[in-house]
């Protein structure tokens, strides 16, 4: 069978109250990648939309023949989507369960559970005058209670809602401390659930980014011509975690967890700004220690914890200035280790897309005061398209393409190259390891001599990224983040790199490379290796269609476990031994870089590669060895036509990069016309679900059904188009998931027995 793992790196949005929404969705996404799990490990089926999956994992094998993988490594968030975030990554990492928290939500996300004693009207006749108010919010939702609350709960949303504008004005009604301790109850609820293993394979990574809006900044300098340096504040902080691909009883500390959700979630004006001692102070009650407090608040907030002013940061709400957190998620396909055939996917998730809003509109006047003012600081940041994300996202696919096209342009030209440096038997010979060795440094050579001046650019090019490589791992083992810490390593590397003779380049027919330059890039060039490596995969795939699996699953085997002894050179925790050395660093980098050289071995990582490589080619037919050893010979030209384009970066997951989106709009398979045709979130400018239960169990149960549907559209995508399920299929999985989901939750949900009855009857 051929393998492919799916991957999904997801994107959460914030939506205040349809969060509840959400939380449907990433629980399909937990029950997706739990199937996946169990059939990888051939656990015994379960039942539910879980078992639904698992069985259509099983379909496309016997159908297709492609033994599919579905995992979520990279976890973004904002606001609603960051909480929901930090409970989907402990889950997936940690083994827990997402059960407990559906009665959390739908019990604890309620408006007399979020807001504060002390805020709340002390008696039913506080600020009568102000019942006219609620009213008129009442009016002012989109269809009015009347039309879109059961009869049973319409009394109370509007009783709700008089509570609400009776709380205590021009300050947050809902409590932060309540808040926070309802956070670490839900961490708590999942630590005390039967847990399971790891739903990711072993060493490979979760990472989990929530972003986070730091209110009164934090100077950053910025290098200009002149002057050389300014000041600049910046809010923008970015709170991640990471588990390093090793199992664990939690990704983090409940402590850390809580203070991400807590933080990123602070919506302003109806929460009140987050601090760390609100946070100590819960703890204290719980009487739950906090070990490593110092430690994280310097990681997340140095430029504060260096100033002994962590305990007075003031952050609020993750949304306010990135909704839509795709960079950091990009960033982290830097460390993706692979082990076969990866199709990358960003999954975004958007409870309420907003396309067109307003656009064309009729309307007499311009906005009034108020409308002006709250769209301006609220509403248009956190609903500005994510054009520039897709965008950097197309351009880096685009890249990737070009590179590939070059590739196939010049390959007949490279194999003409390398049989006429060995000559046609040599593929007829058993390559050893020893023989492997010697014929790559031949090509290598004659590469080199054939590039003429270009040699010379492609060389500097090379030592650049190494330096740079070297810089990222010595920067993190360090501990100390920042740009300007990252630039002075830098410098002392390059000043350590120049002075040791390491870049002596010069065009091949003037002597290239020295012998010390190609011992330096021999010492520390991971970079050509993994490249190396992913253009081997990728001639793989491209033999796929043409040869039996069974054929080419030894080569591809040790491909791919080779390329993940060389990415786990890449790993940064894997070099704190040298945290005081580079700390100390402040002349010649000499002795770090010997250390780091030794601590990477890449001689001893070639070695293995060369046994593993030359043992699956002993087994491989002569027709399918010779393309492959051809691929692996002529990579130094190929290499050499290439690393320009990639602008000396070695791209670490060969595969263009696909963009899914989950939202109402996109599942039309029950209910068309979007979030305003199937949720009630959407009332009350997004808090409508905290004003009554009826409103969560609607918006939690769609959740589920449109993650579903999605969830289904994007998994058959990743099939060869050749290759594809049986005419009508698709129809009939997505209608068992529905049913089946509706069959679990219809004795929880007592709030909505109506949905579920129109729910069957359309769905039919």
């Amino acid at each position: 069978m051929r393998e492919k793992e799916l991957r999904l790196a997801l994107v959460c949005y914030g939506g205040i109250s349809l969060a509840v929404y959400m939380h449907g969705i990433t629980k399909e996404i937990w029950r997706l990648a739990r199937a996946s799990h169990g059939f990888h490990a051939a656990t015994a089926p379960v039942g539910g939309s879980e078992g639904v999956y698992r069985t259509l994992l099983e379909e496309i094998e016997a159908e297709t023949g492609l033994r599919l993988r579905v995992l979520i490594d990279i976890i973004a968030g904002a606001s609603a989507g960051g909480i929901n975030g930090v409970f989907l990554a402990q889950a997936i990492s940690a083994g827990q369960s997402l059960e407990p928290l559906t009665d959390l939500w739908l019990d604890s996300a309620d408006i007399e559970a979020l807001v504060d004693e002390k805020q709340a009207p002390a008696h039913p006749m506080t600020k009568i005058w102000a019942l006219p108010l609620a009213w008129m919010a009442a009016r002012r939702s989109v269809d009015g209670i009347d039309a879109t609350v059961e009869p049973a709960a319409r009394d109370e949303v509007r009783a709700k809602l008089s509570h609400f504008v009776r709380s205590r004005w021009f300050e947050p009604p809902f409590g932060g401390e309540r808040f926070t301790g309802l956070i670490l109850d839900a961490l708590d609820a999942m630590a005390a659930a039967p847990r399971e293993p790891r739903l990711l394979p072993d060493g490979q990574p979760l990472d989990l980014f929530v972003t986070v809006t730091d209110f009164r900044g934090h100077p950053e300098r910025l290098r200009l011509n002149s002057p050389p340096e300014v000041l600049e504040t910046e809010h923008r902080v970015v709170v991640p975690f990471t588990d390093h691909g090793m199992a664990s009883e939690t990704l983090a500390h409940p402590a850390e967890l809580a203070f991400a959700a807590r933080a990123t979630s602070s919506f302003p004006g109806a929460f009140p700004p987050f601090m760390v001692g609100e946070l100590d102070r819960v703890l204290e009650a719980r009487k739950v220690p906090w070990i490593n407090r110092a430690a994280f608040l310097q990681r997340i907030l140095p430029r504060q914890a260096a100033a002994n002013a962590a305990d007075n940061a003031v952050l609020i709400d993750g949304s306010v200035l990135n909704n839509a957190p795709f960079r950091p998620a990009i960033e982290a396909l830097r460390e993706r280790p692979a082990r076969r055939q990866v199709d990358r996917r960003f999954v975004y998730i958007d409870p309420h897309p907003r396309g067109g809003f307003g656009f064309g509109s009729t309307k007499a006047g311009a906005p009034g005061f108020f409308q002006t003012i709250i769209g301006a600081i609220s509403e248009l940041p956190r609903q500005q398209p994510i054009r520039d994300n897709l965008e950097e996202i197309a351009e880096r696919s685009g890249r990737i393409e070009r590179m590939r096209a070059i590739i196939s342009a010049i390959r007949p030209e490279v194999e003409k190259q390398v049989e006429a440096l060995f000559g046609y038997t040599l593929f007829l010979d058993s390559p050893t390891p020893a023989r492997l060795a010697a014929w790559r440094q031949r090509a290598q050579t004659a590469a080199a001599k054939s590039a003429g001046y270009g040699y010379a650019a492609y060389g500097h090019l090379k030592i650049n990224g190494v330096v740079e490589t070297i810089t990222d791992l010595l920067h993190h083992a360090g501990g100390e983040p920042g740009p300007q810490r990252w630039r002075g390593i830098r410098r002392h590397i390059a000043e350590a790199v120049s002075a040791r003779g390491f870049d002596d380049m010069q065009p091949s027919f003037s002597g290239g490379a020295s012998a010390t330059t190609i011992a330096f890039l021999r010492t520390f060039d991971l970079g050509f290796r993994l490249r190396r490596l992913r253009l081997l995969a990728r001639r793989i795939t491209d033999l796929e269609g043409d040869q039996p699996d069974a054929e080419l699953d030894p080569i591809r085997e040790a491909i791919y476990m080779s390329l993940a002894d060389y990415l786990e050179c890449k790993r940064t925790d894997r070099y704190v031994g040298l945290r005081k050395e580079v700390r100390l660093l402040r002349g010649d980098a000499g002795p770090l870089l010997d250390k780091l050289g030794a601590a990477m071995d890449l001689t001893a990582l070639d070695l293995r590669t060369e046994e593993r490589l030359a043992t699956a080619f002993a087994g491989l037919a002569r027709e399918i060895k010779r393309p492959i050893l051809l691929s692996y010979l002529g990579f130094p030209y190929f290499d050499v036509a290439t690393l320009p384009l990639l602008q000396g970066e070695g791209l670490d997951e060969f595969d263009p990069i696909k963009v899914d989106r989950i939202c109402p709009d996109d599942a039309t398979g029950i209910r068309s016309g979007g979030a305003e045709a199937t949720l009630k979130g959407i009332q009350l400018n997004s808090f409508g679900a905290f004003f009554s239960r009826a409103y969560r169990e609607n918006d939690y149960l769609w959740g589920r059904l449109h993650g579903a549907e999605r969830l289904i559209d994007i998994v058959l995508s990743a099939l060869d188009p050749a290759r594809t399920l049986k005419p009508g299929r698709t129809a009939a999985i997505k209608r068992a998931l529905f049913l089946a989901i509706l069959d679990e939750e219809e004795p929880k949900l007592t709030a909505v027995p109506s949905l579920f009855e129109t729910l069957r009857r359309e769905i039919g």
